[in-house]
């Protein structure tokens, strides 16, 4: 049976191939010092005959075993088998390439309706996803982009794969890109395109770095790695697939962005938790450990969450946590703005707080400054900003 695409699948259950495999992973862990695995088309490792079970033979040996089950476990947990999308199904101690995560992500950035409940949820974590049966936000592999399908560049330059030079006719790759272009297909020398093709990025960007789960970058999507609008471009060993370093160099501008989100999360462990946020209070003062308030800065309601065309939200991490999945954080507000047009956001006034804009991706090189929260601030059209919170 192919349940993988790539010709017939290993049948895990017979025991000398799962003996095989099992050995051959500690062999790795033990001799090889590898501290970790990622399984390719990982859900043909849970069937059992066909369907896929999360108690399966493979999993509950690697689960039981007291080298494997110390060690980061990874899947993209799918194949091309009936029912072999499985997202959210492996059990605990497993992580997984989080597909809803990329989906919602793209289809959200690009203005389609109905995604701002989705969105949010995968800001804070997929708690629909992985808050059973003792998993964590960790559980969560957040990524945009992956060896597979476009690059972060073309994402934001093409509508549609161009994969002829793979030699199938373009029959390869998916169709399924969730991709926009903003204005013209491919490279362009227009100001306008270019500007908002590169704030893009950097929302694309800010949104991966900023959610709860780990996140996954694409090696080359922080210097502006194409492929040219090939979604399929394995079979390249020539430019298609390298990384251009001299190019790289001319996009430090985003490299510097991409450094500066990292060090925003490394500072802040609020955006790092081991436990899901509970929209509880978790301060001293009975402030929630997440909020999620509309720009105006009201509760966002069931209602608002249903409006289809709703496109902008404000999360509002409490900080100062308490217990032991709560890390103590200054407070954090994330402006999202996906909107062709500036909003205005009115950011809480909390007792004790003064607020500062410390990143906005419609200015990524802005130093951080004082924001008085009794003024509205603008967040611009299809832009993220972030705004912490100090002792007053």
């Amino acid at each position: 049976m192919d349940d993988t695409g790539c010709g017939n699948t290993l049948d895990i259950h017979r025991p000398q191939t799962l003996r095989l495999v099992m050995d051959s992973l500690r062999y790795w862990v033990q001799e090889m010092h590898v501290d970790g695995f990622r399984f390719d088309l990982a859900a043909a490792l849970g069937r059992a005959r066909s369907e896929f079970d999360p108690h399966s033979l493979f999993l509950a040996a690697v689960g039981q075993d007291p080298v494997l089950s110390r060690v980061k476990l990874i899947a993209e947990p799918w194949d091309v088998g009936p029912g072999g999308y499985r997202v959210g199904d492996f059990p605990a101690g497993w992580s997984e390439w989080n597909g809803r995560y990329r989906d919602t992500v793209r289809d959200f950035w690009r203005a389609t309706e109905g995604t701002l409940p989705d969105f949010a949820t995968r800001l804070a974590g997929s708690s629909d996803l992985y808050g059973r049966g003792g998993r964590q936000p960790t559980a969560s592999i957040n990524f945009v982009t992956a060896h597979d399908g476009f690059t972060l560049a073309d994402l934001v330059s093409y509508e549609h794969k161009h994969n002829l030079a793979n030699g199938e006719d373009g029959r390869d790759g998916t169709d399924d890109n969730r991709s926009a272009n903003n204005g013209v297909e491919g490279p362009t020398s227009d100001p306008g395109i270019l500007a908002l093709r590169a704030r893009q990025r950097r929302n694309l960007l800010a949104t991966l770095l900023l959610s709860q789960g780990v996140p996954m970058i694409l090696g080359g999507d922080e210097m502006g790695r194409t492929q040219g609008g090939n979604n399929n471009a394995y079979c390249h060993d020539d430019p298609t697939s390298w990384i251009d370093w001299e190019a790289g160099r001319a996009e430090a501008g985003l490299t510097d962005f991409v450094a500066r989100l990292c060090r925003l999360r490394r500072e802040h462990p609020g955006f790092r938790r081991r436990g899901f946020l509970r929209g509880a209070p978790s301060r001293p003062d009975g402030i929630d450990d997440l909020d999620w308030l509309r720009p105006d800065g009201r509760p966002m309601t069931a209602e608002d969450w249903q409006v289809p065309y709703a496109r902008a939200v404000m999360a509002l991490l409490g900080g100062d946590g308490v217990g032991v999945d709560a890390p103590r954080d200054t407070p954090l507000a994330l402006c999202i703005n996906a909107w062709s047009e500036d909003l205005p956001f009115q950011v809480p006034a909390l007792p004790g707080v003064a607020w500062s804009v410390v990143l906005d991706t419609s200015d990524p090189a802005a130093a951080a400054r004082p924001l008085d929260a009794s003024d509205a601030v603008a967040v611009g059209a299809r832009s993220l900003m972030v705004a912490r919170g100090e002792p007053a």
